[in-house]
Protein backbone atom coordinates (compact mmCIF):
# COMPACT_ATOMS: atom_id res chain seq x y z
CA UNK A 1 0.00 0.00 0.00
CA UNK A 2 1.31 3.69 -1.22
CA UNK A 3 -0.01 6.50 1.26
CA UNK A 4 0.26 9.77 0.90
CA UNK A 5 0.20 11.55 4.19
CA UNK A 6 -0.51 15.61 4.12
CA UNK A 7 0.52 18.00 6.88
CA UNK A 8 1.05 21.56 7.26
CA UNK A 9 0.53 22.60 10.93
CA UNK A 10 2.13 22.16 14.41
CA UNK A 11 -0.81 19.41 15.31
CA UNK A 12 -0.69 17.51 12.40
CA UNK A 13 3.10 16.91 13.11
CA UNK A 14 2.49 15.36 16.41
CA UNK A 15 -0.48 13.22 15.01
CA UNK A 16 1.64 11.64 12.12
CA UNK A 17 4.20 10.31 13.22
CA UNK A 18 2.89 7.70 15.16
CA UNK A 19 1.09 6.49 12.18
CA UNK A 20 4.40 7.14 9.78
CA UNK A 21 5.50 4.71 12.54
CA UNK A 22 3.25 1.90 12.21
CA UNK A 23 3.32 2.22 8.42
CA UNK A 24 6.96 1.92 7.83
CA UNK A 25 7.51 -2.00 8.34
CA UNK A 26 5.23 -2.71 5.25
CA UNK A 27 3.88 -0.14 3.40
CA UNK A 28 5.40 2.82 1.93
CA UNK A 29 4.61 6.60 2.71
CA UNK A 30 4.91 9.86 0.91
CA UNK A 31 5.21 13.05 3.05
CA UNK A 32 3.88 15.66 1.68
CA UNK A 33 4.21 18.92 3.85
CA UNK A 34 2.21 22.19 2.44
CA UNK A 35 3.95 25.11 4.64
CA UNK A 36 0.88 26.19 6.06
CA UNK A 37 2.85 26.83 9.14
CA UNK A 38 6.28 27.91 7.92
CA UNK A 39 8.08 29.30 11.22
CA UNK A 40 10.98 27.74 11.79
CA UNK A 41 9.65 26.82 15.53
CA UNK A 42 6.31 25.92 14.34
CA UNK A 43 7.74 23.03 12.08
CA UNK A 44 11.01 22.10 11.18
CA UNK A 45 11.77 21.76 15.21
CA UNK A 46 8.89 19.21 14.68
CA UNK A 47 10.61 16.72 12.19
CA UNK A 48 13.94 17.06 14.31
CA UNK A 49 12.32 16.02 17.65
CA UNK A 50 10.35 13.54 16.15
CA UNK A 51 13.02 11.88 14.33
CA UNK A 52 10.50 12.26 11.13
CA UNK A 53 12.38 11.92 7.70
CA UNK A 54 12.58 15.68 5.77
CA UNK A 55 9.11 15.49 3.54
CA UNK A 56 9.35 14.44 0.26
CA UNK A 57 7.50 17.63 -1.15
CA UNK A 58 7.19 21.05 0.44
CA UNK A 59 4.26 23.09 -1.51
CA UNK A 60 6.05 26.25 0.85
CA UNK A 61 2.59 27.74 0.50
CA UNK A 62 2.96 30.01 3.55
CA UNK A 63 0.74 32.07 5.27
CA UNK A 64 -2.64 34.12 3.28
CA UNK A 65 -6.87 33.89 3.86
CA UNK A 66 -8.71 30.47 4.21
CA UNK A 67 -9.56 31.12 0.56
CA UNK A 68 -6.26 31.76 -1.26
CA UNK A 69 -4.05 29.62 0.99
CA UNK A 70 -6.48 26.21 0.56
CA UNK A 71 -6.73 27.23 -3.28
CA UNK A 72 -2.94 27.54 -3.75
CA UNK A 73 -2.55 24.41 -1.60
CA UNK A 74 -5.14 22.29 -4.31
CA UNK A 75 -2.79 23.69 -6.91
CA UNK A 76 -0.13 22.46 -6.12
CA UNK A 77 -1.07 19.36 -4.66
CA UNK A 78 -2.82 17.95 -7.28
CA UNK A 79 -0.29 16.95 -9.98
CA UNK A 80 1.88 15.07 -6.97
CA UNK A 81 -0.83 13.27 -6.69
CA UNK A 82 -0.94 12.78 -10.04
CA UNK A 83 2.25 11.57 -10.08
CA UNK A 84 3.18 9.91 -7.17
CA UNK A 85 -0.60 7.62 -7.72
CA UNK A 86 -1.24 6.53 -3.90
CA UNK A 87 -3.35 4.06 -2.97
CA UNK A 88 -4.39 6.26 -0.10
CA UNK A 89 -4.08 10.08 0.89
CA UNK A 90 -4.30 10.46 4.45
CA UNK A 91 -5.25 13.83 6.27
CA UNK A 92 -5.30 14.95 9.82
CA UNK A 93 -7.36 17.06 11.86
CA UNK A 94 -9.48 20.32 10.08
CA UNK A 95 -7.15 22.62 9.03
CA UNK A 96 -6.47 24.15 5.45
CA UNK A 97 -4.15 21.57 4.51
CA UNK A 98 -6.82 18.94 5.39
CA UNK A 99 -9.54 20.33 3.51
CA UNK A 100 -7.33 20.94 0.25
CA UNK A 101 -5.66 17.27 0.04
CA UNK A 102 -9.69 16.42 0.77
CA UNK A 103 -10.74 17.95 -2.47
CA UNK A 104 -7.88 16.78 -4.23
CA UNK A 105 -8.22 13.63 -3.25
CA UNK A 106 -12.01 13.46 -4.09
CA UNK A 107 -11.65 14.37 -7.59
CA UNK A 108 -9.03 11.79 -7.96
CA UNK A 109 -9.58 8.14 -8.08
CA UNK A 110 -7.93 7.63 -4.81
CA UNK A 111 -9.02 6.90 -1.50
CA UNK A 112 -9.75 9.21 1.07
CA UNK A 113 -8.87 8.51 4.36
CA UNK A 114 -9.58 10.97 7.50
CA UNK A 115 -8.31 11.09 10.84
CA UNK A 116 -10.29 12.65 13.54
CA UNK A 117 -13.26 12.42 11.73
CA UNK A 118 -16.59 13.46 13.54
CA UNK A 119 -15.45 15.62 15.43
CA UNK A 120 -18.18 19.00 15.92
CA UNK A 121 -18.13 21.61 17.82
CA UNK A 122 -21.53 23.21 16.82
CA UNK A 123 -20.00 26.54 15.80
CA UNK A 124 -20.18 27.22 12.12
CA UNK A 125 -18.20 30.33 12.24
CA UNK A 126 -15.02 28.56 13.17
CA UNK A 127 -13.68 28.02 9.80
CA UNK A 128 -12.26 24.66 11.02
CA UNK A 129 -15.52 23.24 11.63
CA UNK A 130 -16.62 23.56 8.01
CA UNK A 131 -13.04 22.28 7.01
CA UNK A 132 -14.09 18.90 9.79
CA UNK A 133 -17.21 18.67 8.04
CA UNK A 134 -16.56 19.06 4.45
CA UNK A 135 -13.43 16.71 4.43
CA UNK A 136 -15.81 14.09 6.51
CA UNK A 137 -18.54 14.36 3.57
CA UNK A 138 -15.85 13.75 1.09
CA UNK A 139 -13.65 11.20 2.34
CA UNK A 140 -13.63 7.18 2.18
CA UNK A 141 -12.33 6.23 5.19
CA UNK A 142 -13.17 7.77 8.29
CA UNK A 143 -11.14 7.40 11.64
CA UNK A 144 -12.64 8.09 14.48
CA UNK A 145 -11.11 9.22 17.77
CA UNK A 146 -14.18 8.19 20.47
CA UNK A 147 -17.74 7.19 20.54
CA UNK A 148 -18.93 10.97 20.38
CA UNK A 149 -17.38 11.06 17.24
CA UNK A 150 -19.01 7.99 15.47
CA UNK A 151 -22.31 9.14 16.69
CA UNK A 152 -21.71 12.54 15.25
CA UNK A 153 -21.00 10.76 11.58
CA UNK A 154 -24.78 8.42 12.10
CA UNK A 155 -26.80 11.70 12.90
CA UNK A 156 -25.36 12.98 9.40
CA UNK A 157 -25.77 9.59 7.57
CA UNK A 158 -21.75 8.49 6.66
CA UNK A 159 -21.31 6.22 9.28
CA UNK A 160 -21.00 3.70 6.91
CA UNK A 161 -18.00 5.06 6.37
CA UNK A 162 -16.40 4.88 9.88
CA UNK A 163 -14.41 2.82 12.28
CA UNK A 164 -13.45 3.73 15.63
CA UNK A 165 -9.75 3.62 16.16
CA UNK A 166 -9.30 5.32 19.23
CA UNK A 167 -6.93 8.95 18.91
CA UNK A 168 -3.50 9.14 17.56
CA UNK A 169 -2.47 11.77 19.91
CA UNK A 170 -2.83 9.41 22.84
CA UNK A 171 -0.19 7.09 21.47
CA UNK A 172 1.97 10.54 20.52
CA UNK A 173 1.83 11.82 24.25
CA UNK A 174 2.91 8.35 26.17
CA UNK A 175 6.01 8.37 24.19
CA UNK A 176 6.27 11.90 24.06
CA UNK A 177 5.59 12.44 28.02
CA UNK A 178 8.32 9.50 28.65
CA UNK A 179 11.00 11.24 26.59
CA UNK A 180 10.27 14.67 27.82
CA UNK A 181 11.11 13.66 31.28
CA UNK A 182 14.42 12.57 30.01
CA UNK A 183 15.58 15.37 27.68
CA UNK A 184 13.15 18.17 28.26
CA UNK A 185 14.91 20.64 31.06
CA UNK A 186 12.70 23.15 30.73
CA UNK A 187 10.87 23.43 34.01
CA UNK A 188 14.75 24.31 35.27
CA UNK A 189 15.79 26.77 32.45
CA UNK A 190 12.45 28.80 33.46
CA UNK A 191 12.84 28.26 37.47
CA UNK A 192 9.11 26.77 37.61
CA UNK A 193 10.53 22.98 38.76
CA UNK A 194 9.82 23.64 42.75
CA UNK A 195 6.85 26.22 42.29
CA UNK A 196 3.09 25.90 41.08
CA UNK A 197 2.73 27.17 38.23
CA UNK A 198 -0.05 27.98 35.25
CA UNK A 199 0.55 27.75 31.76
CA UNK A 200 -0.68 29.41 29.07
CA UNK A 201 -1.49 29.53 24.94
CA UNK A 202 -3.57 31.85 22.81
CA UNK A 203 -3.83 31.55 19.35
CA UNK A 204 -7.21 31.44 17.72
CA UNK A 205 -8.07 34.74 15.94
CA UNK A 206 -11.16 34.74 17.95
CA UNK A 207 -9.14 35.56 20.58
CA UNK A 208 -6.40 37.10 19.06
CA UNK A 209 -8.05 39.40 17.02
CA UNK A 210 -10.88 40.54 19.27
CA UNK A 211 -9.34 43.54 21.03
CA UNK A 212 -12.05 42.85 24.12
CA UNK A 213 -11.22 39.39 24.19
CA UNK A 214 -7.77 39.66 24.11
CA UNK A 215 -7.32 41.91 26.99
CA UNK A 216 -9.81 40.22 29.01
CA UNK A 217 -7.78 36.90 28.60
CA UNK A 218 -4.28 38.93 29.43
CA UNK A 219 -5.89 40.38 32.42
CA UNK A 220 -6.75 37.06 33.54
CA UNK A 221 -3.38 35.57 33.22
CA UNK A 222 -1.53 38.87 34.59
CA UNK A 223 -3.87 38.34 37.88
CA UNK A 224 -3.09 34.59 38.44
CA UNK A 225 -2.44 33.34 41.65
CA UNK A 226 0.52 31.64 40.19
CA UNK A 227 3.61 32.72 37.76
CA UNK A 228 1.96 31.96 34.46
CA UNK A 229 4.40 30.21 32.13
CA UNK A 230 3.26 31.83 27.78
CA UNK A 231 4.68 30.43 25.13
CA UNK A 232 3.92 33.25 22.61
CA UNK A 233 2.28 31.99 18.90
CA UNK A 234 3.50 34.73 16.49
CA UNK A 235 0.14 35.84 15.90
CA UNK A 236 -0.71 37.08 19.53
CA UNK A 237 2.69 38.65 19.92
CA UNK A 238 1.75 40.72 17.04
CA UNK A 239 -1.61 41.74 17.92
CA UNK A 240 -0.27 42.57 21.44
CA UNK A 241 2.10 44.87 20.43
CA UNK A 242 -0.83 46.39 18.05
CA UNK A 243 -2.55 46.83 20.97
CA UNK A 244 0.28 48.58 22.82
CA UNK A 245 -0.04 45.45 25.93
CA UNK A 246 3.28 44.00 24.84
CA UNK A 247 5.24 45.62 27.55
CA UNK A 248 3.16 44.62 30.05
CA UNK A 249 2.59 41.06 29.04
CA UNK A 250 6.45 41.07 28.94
CA UNK A 251 7.12 41.96 32.05
CA UNK A 252 3.79 40.37 34.00
CA UNK A 253 4.49 36.74 32.59
CA UNK A 254 6.79 34.38 32.18
CA UNK A 255 6.72 34.86 28.29
CA UNK A 256 9.47 32.48 25.51
CA UNK A 257 8.93 31.86 22.13
CA UNK A 258 6.90 28.93 21.07
CA UNK A 259 8.47 25.64 22.37
CA UNK A 260 9.36 22.39 20.59
CA UNK A 261 7.02 19.12 21.38
CA UNK A 262 8.95 17.59 24.28
CA UNK A 263 9.37 20.83 25.99
CA UNK A 264 5.96 21.83 25.47
CA UNK A 265 4.83 18.08 27.15
CA UNK A 266 6.96 18.44 30.03
CA UNK A 267 5.49 22.29 31.08
CA UNK A 268 2.06 20.58 30.36
CA UNK A 269 3.05 17.94 32.94
CA UNK A 270 4.13 20.03 35.19
CA UNK A 271 1.38 22.75 34.91
CA UNK A 272 -1.25 23.11 38.04
CA UNK A 273 -3.46 24.61 35.36
CA UNK A 274 -3.32 24.99 31.52
CA UNK A 275 -5.27 27.90 29.87
CA UNK A 276 -5.96 27.50 26.49
CA UNK A 277 -7.65 27.97 23.28
CA UNK A 278 -6.13 24.76 21.54
CA UNK A 279 -8.40 21.93 20.87
CA UNK A 280 -5.44 19.81 20.94
CA UNK A 281 -4.36 21.37 24.20
CA UNK A 282 -7.32 20.57 25.98
CA UNK A 283 -7.00 17.00 24.93
CA UNK A 284 -3.57 16.39 26.11
CA UNK A 285 -3.86 18.07 29.37
CA UNK A 286 -6.46 15.42 29.71
CA UNK A 287 -4.41 12.66 28.87
CA UNK A 288 -1.70 13.96 30.91
CA UNK A 289 -4.30 14.50 33.61
CA UNK A 290 -3.90 18.14 33.63
CA UNK A 291 -6.88 20.69 34.74
CA UNK A 292 -7.76 22.46 31.79
CA UNK A 293 -9.08 26.14 31.50
CA UNK A 294 -10.16 26.51 27.89
CA UNK A 295 -10.89 29.97 26.29
CA UNK A 296 -13.90 28.99 24.61
CA UNK A 297 -17.62 28.76 24.55
CA UNK A 298 -17.68 25.01 22.92
CA UNK A 299 -15.12 22.49 22.02
CA UNK A 300 -14.86 19.28 19.89
CA UNK A 301 -13.55 17.21 22.95
CA UNK A 302 -16.76 16.82 25.25
CA UNK A 303 -15.75 13.86 27.18
CA UNK A 304 -12.81 15.96 29.03
CA UNK A 305 -16.02 18.38 30.21
CA UNK A 306 -18.13 16.19 30.91
CA UNK A 307 -15.54 13.78 32.95
CA UNK A 308 -14.51 17.40 35.06
CA UNK A 309 -10.95 18.15 33.27
CA UNK A 310 -11.67 21.18 31.19
CA UNK A 311 -14.03 23.93 32.04
CA UNK A 312 -15.54 26.02 29.44
CA UNK A 313 -15.22 29.77 30.19
CA UNK A 314 -14.66 31.88 26.91
CA UNK A 315 -12.72 34.99 27.62
CA UNK A 316 -14.06 37.04 30.63
CA UNK A 317 -11.25 37.73 33.27
CA UNK A 318 -13.75 36.55 35.93
CA UNK A 319 -14.91 33.25 34.54
CA UNK A 320 -11.22 32.71 33.70
CA UNK A 321 -9.91 33.74 37.25
CA UNK A 322 -11.88 31.97 38.85
CA UNK A 323 -11.11 28.83 37.56
CA UNK A 324 -7.68 29.22 37.58
CA UNK A 325 -8.10 29.67 41.43
CA UNK A 326 -11.31 26.85 42.18
CA UNK A 327 -9.82 23.86 44.08
CA UNK A 328 -9.90 20.71 41.96
CA UNK A 329 -10.77 17.13 43.46
CA UNK A 330 -9.44 14.96 40.51
CA UNK A 331 -12.42 12.64 39.35
CA UNK A 332 -11.77 9.28 38.11
CA UNK A 333 -10.42 9.70 34.84
CA UNK A 334 -11.48 7.41 31.83
CA UNK A 335 -10.29 6.47 28.64
CA UNK A 336 -12.63 7.78 26.20
CA UNK A 337 -9.98 8.04 23.34
CA UNK A 338 -8.49 4.30 23.12
CA UNK A 339 -6.32 2.76 24.96
CA UNK A 340 -2.87 3.88 22.93
CA UNK A 341 -2.82 1.87 20.19
CA UNK A 342 -5.05 3.91 17.17
CA UNK A 343 -2.02 4.15 14.82
CA UNK A 344 -1.89 0.30 14.26
CA UNK A 345 -5.60 0.29 14.27
CA UNK A 346 -6.08 2.74 11.55
CA UNK A 347 -3.13 1.48 9.10
CA UNK A 348 -5.65 -2.04 9.86
CA UNK A 349 -8.42 -0.13 8.02
CA UNK A 350 -6.24 1.45 4.99
CA UNK A 351 -5.18 -1.52 4.70
CA UNK A 352 -8.58 -3.62 4.22
CA UNK A 353 -9.40 -0.11 2.08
Amino acid sequence: MKVLTVVGARPQFIKSFPVTRALQPDHDEVLVHTGQHYDQELSDVFFEELDLRVPDHNLGVGSSTHAVQTGEMMRRLDPIVAAEAPDVILLYGDTNSTIAGALVGANRDTTVAHVEAGLRSGERSMPEEINRIVTDHVADVLCTPCEAATRNLEREGIADRASETGDVMYDAIKWADRIAHRESDIVERLGVDDDPFVLATVHRPRNTDDPDRLNAIVEALLQAPAPVVFPVHPRTEAALRDQNRWAAVAEGLECTDPVGYLDFVRLLDGAQRVVTDSGGVQKEAFFLETPCVTLREETEWTETVQHGWNALVGAGTERILDAIAAPFDAPAHPQPYGDGSAAERIVEVLATE
